[in-house]
């Protein structure tokens, strides 16, 4: 028998398909606090069978980036709401692990590295102006995301990009719900831009103390919210 021509199918290539879409629309906050992911939707979406979407969602639910549905393993997945205190333990960790992502990126940034983040805060500013809506908060958080993780890379350190990555995961969905109106309205200080002035200066102490400032004042504003709508549901029972 000649040889076949065709190439078998690799599970593992849907699979790692799946998950790698899910990652990455969690980690853009396409996914708000408390929703459900739906296996079958979201295999309709992908264009796949459910078998490597159910593989991708357990792997993420091992993860703790998701909490296992009320139907059990068949019944997909919801987005966890992140109480208070797990926010800001969260974002603790963030701003000591991100700041010092941000000081080794200096080490290694190019002008032209410098230039692709400036597009990047270009855009953010433009989303900024535009009027509300659901395509400006995606799009900010889009570009949002591509300027931290930017920096980050940056740094050349993949332990600790994966340790930020799976923090992001876990933040991801809050940021989504109250970033974008954050931004424009109570925002005291473009961090961004100064940490990018910082790394155009190779100044790493620079860079990592305004993306300290940037996660911690933004997670103190998260945190505030969360804490009174815990509060006010705690007066109604």
């Amino acid at each position: 028998m000649s040889d076949s021509r065709l190439k078998p199918i690799d599970r593992q290539t849907l699979w790692d398909r799946a998950y790698a879409e899910l990652r990455n629309a969690l980690l853009a906050g396409r996914f708000a606090p408390g929703e459900r992911i739906l296996l079958r939707e979201i295999a309709a979406e992908l264009g796949i069978s459910l078998t490597p979407v159910r593989d991708a969602v357990n792997h993420l639910i091992a993860e703790r980036v998701l909490e296992r549905g009320s139907g059990g393993q068949g019944g997909g997945a919801t987005v966890p709401q992140l109480g208070a205190e797990q926010f800001r333990q969260l974002t603790i960790i963030r701003a000591d692990i991100e700041s010092r992502a941000a000081l080794e990126a200096a080490l290694h940034a190019t002008d032209d590295d410098v230039a692709r983040l400036s597009g990047c805060l270009e855009g953010m500013r433009t989303m900024i102006e535009q009027e509300s809506g659901a395509e400006r908060r995606q799009g900010y958080l889009d570009l949002h995301r591509q300027f931290h993780f930017g920096i980050y890379a940056l740094a050349d350190l993949p332990v600790i990009h994966d340790i930020i990555e799976n923090l992001w995961l876990r933040c991801g969905p809050m940021l989504t719900a109250v970033l974008p109106e954050y931004v424009p309205y109570l925002k005291r200080a473009d961090h961004h831009e100064v940490a990018l002035r910082a790394l155009a200066n190779r100044d790493g102490e620079g860079v990592a103390a305004a993306i300290r400032r940037d996660i911690t004042e933004a997670g103190t504003y998260i945190h505030l919210l969360l804490q009174t709508a815990e509060q006010e549901a705690g007066a109604r029972v």
